[in-house]
């Protein structure tokens, strides 16, 4: 007995300091410990970046109008950017063929099949119908031309320019590169000017000069993106294709496009520093004209934010109504919280999990359907993030006075598009990406500075753009392929009764029950396979595979 008590003696005394341990577990935080769990690198980051920008422009202001600096001067404060956008430039090859070829080609042929088709489709088309309304919204508002004299267009007007044709003749031309080692530095491009000639008229016996424009073909000291785009495009295809013998070179550009992104965000910890430079220099360069600059500045912010609204107010939600034919409010109030957290984080893969959870619960879409569209939606369906872009590079070239062909028009579509797919998940992508679609066309890369002032905000309002884009193509797919994964079901379920009908003819011819050594020697991982779905059509279907039993 007094071992008994002894023993429960010794259990309460060690299960006590157990409780306590608990009991301390559960105790409140304090303010310390709440914020530096708040505070993440993300944070810091972004914090950093807003600060850089909100005091470049203070100092520049402040010291623009006091001080008249030379352009030497000027260029001393701006080397550390210059520092900055050479590196972002020296990561756009990487980036670019990384990413579309690891995403092209490590599609899951077998699962993706009809909803890998159906979510591409959809997201390409609402992403080119992004670009092409911010192009038509910048077009006819002007916002770079605002406050500039008439008479600046018309001295433009004097230069010779490219027949269209030629111009799309170099676009086609570029996309098909002669030397893919070439396109990395160099692009083709045709180039007008004019050239004196005497003509003589034999009616009036006279020769007088006429003036005659003359198109020679040349090589532009720039990337050709479009053909690097498009030769890794079909790369990436190609190796999706070839199964199993294209795997390894499909986990090299994982791999690759793994360590570009960590070394864009190595290079996104220096972009305090030189994009406070790069501010501080584009508002020294602008301090004779500030108030139009910032007039110039507004109505661009006010540009994107009238595009994002007719495509996220508009065109998404008819969308929705015309191939779902249901209410398109009704399933935008089931994802209003994950809208409101992408407001809030300016993160679509941050959002991920909760648009998750509010389309299954809230809308009822099918969980295979949601686990595959909406982590590729997180990474190339940018909405908002291309029709940002589209604007940024034809409004910079209106605030430079620099004319646009249609040629040149088109591969800012295009690349807008495709540069959109290429930095998820890096903090402020749009100052990455927006390097590619400057460098396509030839933009000066020092005045992103001044479209940093209003990104801030712009990138949440867009990403709450890309979520909704993400949740309605969820919504689209799991109507268009209902009847795919009906039958898939149907598929699945009749294999199962199958099995079990097997099974239990066996069971009825003997007289005896089977042992259970016997049932041990037939199940074999033949026998199981014959019976039992693989473990990956039981994740594709929707069960969890460790809940169901194998019929024995």
């Amino acid at each position: 007995m007094s071992n008994l008590e002894n023993g429960h003696a010794k259990s309460s005394e060690i299960e006590i300091p157990d409780i306590a341990m608990e009991e301390s577990n559960v105790q409140p935080q304090s303010c310390c410990q709440r914020f530096r769990n708040w505070v993440t690198k993300d944070i810091i980051l972004v914090t950093l970046l807003l600060s850089s920008v909100i005091l470049g422009f203070t100092l520049g202001f402040t010291i623009g109008n006091a001080v008249d600096l030379t352009d030497e001067q000027i260029a001393y404060i701006r080397f550390p950017g210059d520092i900055f956008m050479n590196m972002l430039k020296m990561m756009v090859i990487p980036l670019i063929t990384s990413s579309l070829i690891a995403s092209l080609a490590s599609l899951d042929k077998k699962v993706s099949g009809k909803l890998g088709m159906y979510a591409v489709v959809y997201y390409l088309t609402t992403t080119i119908i992004a670009v092409i309304i911010g192009i038509i919204m910048v077009m006819a508002i002007q916002p770079g031309k605002l406050g500039k004299k008439d008479e600046l267009v018309e001295e433009e007007s004097d230069e010779a320019s490219v027949p269209i044709q030629y111009a799309l003749m170099d676009l086609i031309r570029n996309s098909f590169p002669e030397n893919i080692v070439a396109a990395c530095f160099r692009t083709y491009s045709t180039k007008a000017s004019y050239e004196n000639e005497s003509y003589y008229n034999e009616t009036i016996n006279a020769t007088y000069p006429v003036q005659v424009t003359v198109l020679a073909g040349t090589w532009a000291d720039s990337m050709n993106i479009l053909g690097l785009v498009v030769f890794s495009i079909v790369l990436g295809i190609v190796v999706g294709a070839m199964g199993d013998a294209g795997e390894p070179l499909a986990k090299f550009f994982v791999c690759l496009n793994e360590a570009v992104m960590k070394m864009v965000m190595i290079i996104m910890w220096y972009a305090p520093i030189g994009i406070f430079f790069l501010v501080l220099g584009v508002c020294f360069s602008v301090a004779d004209d500030w108030e139009n600059t910032m007039a110039r500045i507004g109505m661009y912010f006010a540009t994107v934010c009238a595009g994002l609204f007719v495509h996220g107010a508009i065109v998404l939600p008819l969308l929705y109504l015309i191939i779902v034919r249901k209410n398109p409010l009704v399933f935008l109030k089931g994802v209003f919280e994950a809208l409101i957290t992408a407001l809030g984080t300016a993160s679509s893969s941050a959002t991920l999990p909760l648009t998750t959870r509010c389309l299954e619960e809230n809308n009822g879409i099918d969980k295979r359907v949601t686990r595959f569209v909406l982590p590729i939606g997180a990474t190339i369906n940018m909405d908002g993030t291309a029709l940002y872009e589209a604007v940024a590079a034809i409004f910079v070239a209106q605030y430079r006075d620099i004319p646009l062909d249609i040629g040149q028009v088109i591969t800012i579509s295009i690349t807008a598009t495709i540069a959109s797919i290429g930095a998820a998940g890096i903090p402020q992508a749009g100052v990455v990406t927006m390097v590619i679609v400057f460098t396509a066309v030839g933009l000066p890369l020092e005045d992103i500075s001044l479209i940093l002032s209003v990104d801030i905000i712009l990138d949440r309002i867009r990403t709450m753009i890309n979520v909704e884009g993400d949740s309605i193509g969820a919504g689209i797919v799991n109507r268009l392929a209902r009847k795919y994964l009906a039958a898939y079901d149907q598929e699945q379920l009749e294999d199962i009764e199958m099995g079990d009908a097997t099974e239990h003819a066996h069971s009825s011819n003997d007289d005896v029950p089977p042992k259970y050594g016997d049932i041990l020697d037939k199940k074999t991982p033949n026998n199981i396979n014959a019976t039992k779905p693989t473990s990956s059509s039981w994740e594709n279907a929707g069960y969890d595979h460790e809940s169901v039993s194998t019929p024995l």
